[in-house]
């Protein structure tokens, strides 16, 4: 269940994760009681971030009601906090280091300097790596807070050295109540996008909120029911693919042509006018930087639909083995019956295996196009290609 009492600030915007506040509330107010190191776990969506913030924020903060260091801390604009945060594939090496080394930087205005790795499921063993020996010997004044889904997305030789906290997963009605008192939306709608959502409170609330992202999800789950053939697959494949590159591009653009006039404006070339042969390579780097950061959002989006298709197969596997009463895509219930009916259930199977290979597929950067015309024939010959 959520909080029922409102905890004091800066813990008041994490929600429903009771154990953990009280843990890392005393863990911040008793040096005794402090690791050098942890993990917080959790689905996406539980409040990972949200929750280390806060931890950062009473960890540098001198007293409790030291309220004005603390949101210097949540806004992302005190000395002592360093945070990454990811919108690439994965975290560099040069990243890894470059926390290192501000890792061993003494705090210059709070009791502790503490290191925020947002993403830490989001490094390759080479880059893991980087981190062992600080992890392992910290300065007595820094503290790591690592975020990732699960213990097991990260290296055993990291687990080993941090302090593991896991997040439970709110219930739908927790959500839908937490998304219709923050937008004020019908809690009908906020009931149904906590269900679609999948317990996901940023999601939840993006389609509380976005009607247009609502019926994209009914569409693009109407479309893959109604895949007859090999030719449909490739045509809904296409379409998917072209959606989700188009909300990649929207979501990106905008912060693209930001960053880029921002570094403009910082070395004094005005709108407009030619680039010095001597930044070139200043903005080949940001543009680089930025592509990978669209690779990223696209592959996001993807997963977000294969997300949504494991959940229309779980219904109608739920519905073959008498289990109707707690689908996610109720709306579509007559349509996943029909399905229910006419399949066996090893073929509901074959499908949620090959979206869980898909998946892992688009990790390891297969053509995203090919990888869901190969799910779709799958899903429309009840057999892998």
């Amino acid at each position: 269940m959520p909080q029922t009492v409102a905890a004091p600030f800066p813990w008041a915007d994490v929600w429903g994760q009771d154990a953990a506040v009280e843990t890392l509330r005393a863990a911040a107010s008793d040096p005794s009681a402090l690791s050098h190191a942890y993990l917080i776990t959790g689905p996406p969506g539980s409040g990972r971030s949200t929750l280390a913030y806060a931890f950062a924020a009473a960890l540098i903060a001198d007293r409790p009601d030291d309220e004005a260091t603390m949101r210097q801390v949540l806004a992302g604009t005190h000395p002592d906090v360093t945070a990454l945060r990811t919108d690439k594939v994965i975290i560099t090496i040069a990243e890894a280091r470059a926390l290192v080394e501000r890792s061993y930087f003494a705090p210059s205005a709070g009791r502790y300097r503490v290191i925020v790795v947002e993403d830490a499921d989001r490094m390759v063993e080479r880059t893991s790596n980087v981190l062992l020996k600080a992890l392992e010997e910290p300065p007595e004044q820094t503290v790591w807070i690592l975020c990732a889904p699960s213990e097991a997305d990260l290296l055993p030789t990291i687990r080993s050295r941090v302090r593991s906290l896991r997040l439970r997963e709110p219930d739908v009605a927790d959500v839908a109540r937490l998304i219709s008192l923050r937008t004020g939306v019908d809690l009908e709608i906020a009931e149904q996008a906590a269900r679609h959502a999948q317990r996901h409170i940023g999601m939840a609330q993006r389609l509380a909120t976005d009607e247009s992202a609502r019926r994209r999800r009914d569409e693009t789950l109407r479309s893959v029911l109604g895949v007859r053939g090999v030719g449909d697959a490739v045509e809904v494949a296409g379409r998917i693919i072209q959606a989700a590159t188009e909300d990649a591009k929207a979501l990106t653009a905008e912060r693209d042509a930001t960053e880029r006039a921002s570094m403009l404006r910082t070395v004094g070339i005005a709108d407009g006018q030619a680039v010095p042969p001597a930044l070139r390579n200043q903005l080949a780097a940001l543009e680089d930087d930025q592509k990978k950061r669209a690779t990223r959002s696209l592959r996001d989006g993807i997963d977000r639909v294969l997300t949504d298709l494991q959940s229309l197969f779980r219904d109608i596997v739920m519905l073959q083995f008498g289990r109707g009463d707690d689908l996610i895509n109720s709306e579509l219930r007559t349509e996943l019956s029909a399905l229910a009916s006419a399949w066996p259930e090893t073929r509901t199977l074959v499908v949620l295996d090959h979206l869980a290979e898909t998946r892992q597929s688009l990790e390891r950067n297969v053509a995203p196009l090919l990888a869901l015309e190969s799910l779709l024939v799958t899903i429309t010959s009840g057999r892998k290609p």
